[in-house]
């Protein structure tokens, strides 16, 4: 299995970056109810071997291991993006009815694998930043 290395990843990148509407995570909690079922969510670590990097929970409250968590949220981000973008093929060789099937299932699937990473993103990085004034 092909995996991009972490360190092109930057979570300061313009895909990452927190948006204004996701008022410094608070969207993700009040709207979402996030915190709810993110719990929920299957952890793709396993299935990708010693490459995997658990994101169930905080391994380690150390900054080269956050900075680490951080840049995975990054790559998972991008992961389940690409799989949305490749939905509309679907339609190249299925009937129109199951296209629309298969796309409802890959945002039912794939958008709150993105949300949950945003929003652990946001939460780390307000962790890193209070670390930073801390020392």
């Amino acid at each position: 299995m092909v995996t991009i290395p972490l360190d092109r990843f930057f979570p300061g990148g313009w895909i990452y970056q927190t948006r204004h509407w996701e008022l410094k995570g608070s969207f993700y909690s009040r709207y979402v109810a996030i915190r709810k079922w993110k719990h929920l969510l299957p952890d793709g670590s396993p299935f990708l071997g010693e490459k995997g990097f658990p994101k169930k929970h905080l391994g380690k409250k150390n900054t080269t291991y956050m900075k680490l968590f951080l840049q995975e949220t990054c790559r998972a981000e991008l992961t389940h993006w690409v799989i949305l973008l490749f939905g509309p093929f679907f339609f190249l060789w299925n009937p129109l009815w199951v296209g629309f099937l298969m796309i409802a299932y890959a945002i039912i699937e794939n958008l709150p694998l993105v949300m949950a990473q945003r929003y652990n993103r946001i939460r780390l990085l307000r962790v890193l930043d209070r670390e930073k004034l801390n020392r």
